[in-house]
């Protein structure tokens, strides 16, 4: 019954760092999106800054036309950014949150439900 019992403890602990790596890939994915934002602002700046040079000889009326609406491009794609940054936060700790509770409430049950999810992702990686 020993053996039972460490083994279930082991699981429970296993499936603790499973929860704890899913987490953590969460933040990395945070980490990718926001240097993708950066990206996004540096290339948008270089677009403002081409037509910036090819309007000085058009006039300052239609480049500031221009700037504002490349200003209410990179305000509206900052946003969506930090609105996806935030969604992933979420669902990270909602996940990690769900499982934990899960543990405490239903090892066996949730024990179960990781045997099963691995075999289907081995299963699918030897394909």
């Amino acid at each position: 019954m020993s053996n039972k019992s460490n083994a279930t403890k082991e699981t429970i602990q296993d499936a603790r760092d499973a929860i704890k790596e899913s987490g953590k890939a969460a933040s990395a994915a945070s980490g990718d999106i926001q240097a993708d934002l950066q990206a996004l602002r540096d290339d948008v700046a270089r677009l403002a800054q081409q037509i910036a040079d090819i309007f000085a000889a058009k006039g300052s009326k239609a480049w500031h036309r221009a700037r504002s609406g490349v200003d209410e491009a990179i305000a509206d794609a900052e946003d969506k950014g930090r609105d996806a940054l935030d969604a992933v936060r979420e669902v990270g700790d909602n996940m990690v949150e769900a499982i934990d509770e899960s543990l405490e409430h239903r090892p066996y049950t949730t024990l179960a439900l990781a045997l099963g999810i691995g075999f289907l992702f081995g299963a699918t990686w030897r394909r």
